[in-house]
């Protein structure tokens, strides 16, 4: 295995092994692409600095979603306490169901309430104010950061900007 970092390339059979020979390094703009951490030991404290998500309680959460026009819609989501919920080690998230509290333009204006915002990942799947959603095939792994799921963020403004 070969990691590539601005400092130079650390070579090693495994992760273990490169951590073994050049000790802790800054992966900071490393090329991970070809490696393989199958296997490699990530602590409780490492995992709980990267969830983001609170383990209990209800949250709200926002996404982006679709006009028929194609138009931006926000999507305002209460994620409630019993929902399966994930992020991996970036800001999005998912979870397996969600009511939708509001439809709003990127302004932060409600829209009308008969709107309808369609998932720009499936079109079949839509979110209108007062409905709850669930995703069936949900996927429990947290690390597949892209699985089915309800995605949104935790922030507005992230979900604008998304």
């Amino acid at each position: 295995m070969k990691i590539t970092t601005p400092n130079g390339i650390l070579e090693g059979n495994s992760i273990e092994a490169i951590l073994k020979k050049y000790g802790t390094a800054c992966l900071l703009g490393a090329d991970l692409r070809d490696a393989d951490l199958r296997g490699a030991n990530l602590s409780e404290l490492t995992v709980a600095q990267t969830s983001i998500l609170p383990d209990e309680g209800d949250i709200i959460g926002w996404k982006k979603a679709l006009a028929l026009d194609g138009a931006p819609i926000i999507v305002k989501l209460l994620i409630p306490s019993d929902a399966k919920r994930s992020n991996s080690t970036g800001r999005k998230c998912r979870a397996n169901k969600a009511r939708i509290l509001d439809l709003q333009d990127r302004q932060g204006n409600s829209l009308p309430p008969d709107t309808t915002a369609y998932s720009s990942f499936d079109p079949d799947f839509t979110y209108k104010k007062g409905e709850t959603v669930h995703v069936e095939d949900f996927d429990t792994n947290r690390w597949n950061e892209c699985a089915p799921g309800i995605h949104f963020f935790i922030t507005r403004i992230e979900a604008v900007k998304y």
